[in-house]
């Protein structure tokens, strides 16, 4: 398949790895309230958004993702008190880092979604395949193992 062909039917994968106390149950709400989003996203259920290690994501996109994101509690809303500030200081991090590698940043994203915010949940894995879509297919760190 050439790849002007593949772009035009490109749908993009995204990995989304979800706190389990907030984020997690945000999409059960947006489930189970029928809000709709595309079925692009994998969901990868973590005890807390600061078990995601830099490492899961740079194998995310290594393994075919064209899309990571990170989803977990309010930062003070952690209930594992700290957690989330230890994530959004390594995942910042990560950002920039993602940038030197070559891969654009804006296929990673943070955002923080509480239990009760289905409808944030539902929009932002509404608009993240969106993002990536216009960046096209991920070329980078494909298959580098």
């Amino acid at each position: 398949m050439s790849v002007a062909r593949e772009e035009h039917n490109f749908e993009p994968l995204i990995v989304a790895f979800c706190c389990n106390w907030c984020s997690y149950a945000g999409g059960d709400l947006a489930g189970t309230s029928r809000m709709s989003y595309p079925p692009n996203a994998r969901v990868i259920r973590v005890p807390c958004s600061s078990r995601v290690s830099p490492n899961f994501i740079l194998r995310a996109f290594q393994r075919g993702a064209d899309g990571v994101l990170v989803a977990g509690c309010h930062p003070g809303d952690c209930h594992y008190i700290t957690g989330n500030y230890h994530a959004r200081r390594r995942l910042s991090i990560l950002r920039r880092f993602l940038g030197f590698m070559g891969v654009e940043p804006e296929r990673f994203e943070v955002h923080w979604i509480s239990a009760s915010e289905g409808g944030k949940f539902a929009e932002v894995m509404t608009e993240m395949p969106e993002k990536i879509r216009a960046l096209g297919p991920n070329r980078k760190l494909r298959d580098a193992r």
